[in-house]
């Protein structure tokens, strides 16, 4: 049997969040609507943030009320503090991901929080999911570098992650914010951070900023990691973090992985489409390559 890799669509909400184009709320639930029929199961769709913030995700409530429920398909708000995680229970989120930062440049401009402060505050609410039993995943933001101060260390991404396990995390995910990781460093921190919290499912979200996305997730699913964030087109970035462009596409991705002999659940070509689709209703171009090129063999 093929290793099955679960791919996390992340382009409703991390893909959306950064675009100069802001989509109707309709035009948001056509995109979903469309990743499902592509096969997606899992996607992050909705962001608890302030709206003046990030506006494009100011709707992400009414996303939530009006998403398809008739399905498997599981749904997940961010959230960044207990406001936050209390509107994305309150919005019946299958899932909630709460973000710690590695090091306090970006954790001050992203979430107003030290590395430790963001650790401290979720070790406090996580129990306000698990009494919903809700599981709350945990990214650990520019685990592999910080756009503002520079190299983050291997000992810090660990020790945020042996405290996110034992605070509860469901599944830590190692976010490569502003594209900075190479392969050999993240089996390194995968290492690292699966010693410091045995037993919980990892997963890996890279940008593509210096062209390595696709090579880190190698190295990752090298290291035994199954789960994969990716956004469909290859749209996104952060609003905080400089220069960090789009997150790896998830069409890219699939056919690397598919051509590799591993098992998505995910159509190539209808997660094609949906990228032609999205450059069409962005109204500019969308980095994928599969996009462009199209699968082989034809």
């Amino acid at each position: 049997m093929p290793r099955k890799i679960e791919i996390v669509e992340v382009g409703p909400r991390d893909g959306l969040q950064n675009d100069p184009t802001l989509l109707d709320t309709a035009v948001k639930l056509e995109f979903i609507d469309r990743l499902i029929e592509a096969g997606v199961k899992r996607m992050e769709a909705a962001s608890f943030v302030h709206p003046k913030l990030v506006p494009a995700m100011a709707d992400s409530d009414t996303i939530m009320a009006r998403v398809p429920r008739d399905n498997d398909v599981r749904y997940i708000g961010l959230a960044l503090n207990e406001r936050g995680l209390r509107r994305a229970l309150d919005a019946k989120c299958d899932e909630i991901n709460f973000v710690m930062v590695a090091s306090a440049g970006f954790g001050l401009q992203n979430q107003k929080a030290t590395p430790d402060e963001s650790a401290r505050l979720f070790e406090r609410i996580a129990v306000l999911a698990h009494d919903e039993a809700v599981p709350v995943s945990v990214t650990i933001s520019v685990a592999f570098g910080d756009p503002f101060d520079g190299e983050v260390p291997i000992s810090r991404v660990a020790e945020l992650a042996g405290r996110a396990a034992t605070a509860g995390a469901s599944e830590i995910a190692l976010g490569d914010t502003i594209g900075v990781a190479d392969p050999w460093d993240v089996r390194a921190r995968i290492e690292a951070v699966r010693a410091a919290a045995p037993g919980v499912p990892l997963r890996v979200h890279f940008h593509n900023t210096r062209n390595t996305a696709l090579a880190n997730i190698h190295a990752a699913i090298e290291a035994g990691v199954s789960i994969i964030d990716a956004s469909c087109g290859g749209i996104g970035g952060c609003p905080f973090a400089p220069a960090a462009t789009g997150n790896v596409p998830s069409e890219d991705v699939i056919y690397m992985l598919e051509r590799g002999g591993f098992e998505t659940g995910i159509n190539l070509q209808k997660m094609i489409e949906t990228a032609h689709w999205l450059g069409r209703v962005l109204d500019h171009d969308v980095p994928s390559l599969l996009a462009k090129s199209g699968p082989f063999p034809v």
